[in-house]
């Protein structure tokens, strides 16, 4: 294990105590940052979604197909980005 010593001089408590709550600050950003973009690349599957939105996946179904929400394909498989589905909440536009 690696130990440093770090001195400390001509600065007050109060400034000490202000400058690791900047760093501390900056790294909470960041951290919530990249939370956020992460949370941008998570893609539902049909069951997730309709659980997520607490409904019946045949709601799902006619919600996709008028085009309320947005679904992904691979292959047979849908899927459903959540960022986009928060942010139709949020909106209030799925009713």
């Amino acid at each position: 294990m690696i130990t440093k010593t770090i001195q400390i001089q001509e600065i007050t408590v109060d400034e000490l105590a202000d400058k690791v709550a900047d760093k501390l600050l900056n790294k909470i950003k960041q951290y919530l940052d990249d939370l956020h973009s992460n949370e941008s690349d998570v893609y539902l599957t049909r069951q997730e979604t309709a659980d997520f939105l607490k409904i019946n996946i045949t709601t799902l179904w006619h919600w996709t197909n008028k085009g309320k929400i947005k679904s992904y394909g691979i292959g047979n498989r849908r899927y459903y980005n959540k960022q986009e589905i928060i942010a139709l909440l949020k909106k209030n536009e799925l009713r």
